[in-house]
């Protein structure tokens, strides 16, 4: 009797340590620091109802200039409803009249991190939030090249547009500085090839984004 109870209480133990040491969590424990683990800050492009257009992605305060940029612009946006600050930037020249090689691929890299998501890297806009229609975006995002509107756009517009959004698309004023901006409208002039580069410049057809 002893013996069996013995035998017993042996393989509930090798039972209970075998659990004990299953990789499987059934709980999560405790969390030292549950700020740092569960963020409760909002993602770049969801929604907000903290700020009046509902959106997390802000423009800089207006007047306001980041420090050590190269070429800030002193235009206002427009407030809700006028489109007299937008039509206005149409007369803003482009400072970057020409970019190095290394300049066009690091500018290629930009517009594949911050636009080709929407805008696509072939910049036909279809990026992965259409994918052919098939992404979670609901319509498809401006074609910047093959579309006379944009091929058309003066570039201080869409400098306008990068820097306080414009329709669906957000600012981009705090992701890329006002030089960077001007980079990337070059580059897309280039492509729709409006703004003619050297053919060793434009070899890169696809700069891998990191």
């Amino acid at each position: 009797m002893k013996r069996s109870t013995g035998v017993l209480f042996g393989m509930a133990a090798i039972l209970m340590l075998a659990v004990s040491c299953s990789d499987v969590k059934r709980t999560p424990g405790k969390v030292y620091m549950p700020d740092m683990a569960y963020s409760r800050a909002y993602e770049t492009y969801s929604t907000n109802p903290v700020f009046a257009d509902g959106r997390t992605s802000q423009a800089p305060v207006t007047g306001t200039v980041k420090r050590g940029d190269e070429f800030p612009v002193h235009i206002e946006k427009d407030a809700i409803g006028d489109t007299t600050h937008y039509f206005a930037s149409r007369q803003l020249p482009n400072p970057i009249a020409s970019l190095t090689d290394a300049e066009l691929k690091e500018t290629e890299r930009l517009y594949l991190i911050n636009c080709g998501i929407c805008h696509g890297p072939k910049l036909d806009g279809n990026g992965p939030l259409w994918n052919n229609g098939d992404g979670p975006y609901p319509s498809k995002p401006a074609t910047l090249v093959g579309d006379s509107k944009y091929e058309s756009m003066p570039e201080g517009q869409m400098f306008y547009s990068l820097t306080y959004g414009k329709n669906n698309m957000g600012s981009y004023a705090s992701q890329l500085s006002a030089k960077q901006r001007w980079q990337v409208i070059h580059y897309i002039k280039v492509k729709q090839g409006k703004i003619k580069v050297a053919a060793a410049a434009m070899d890169s057809t696809a700069v891998a984004v990191k």
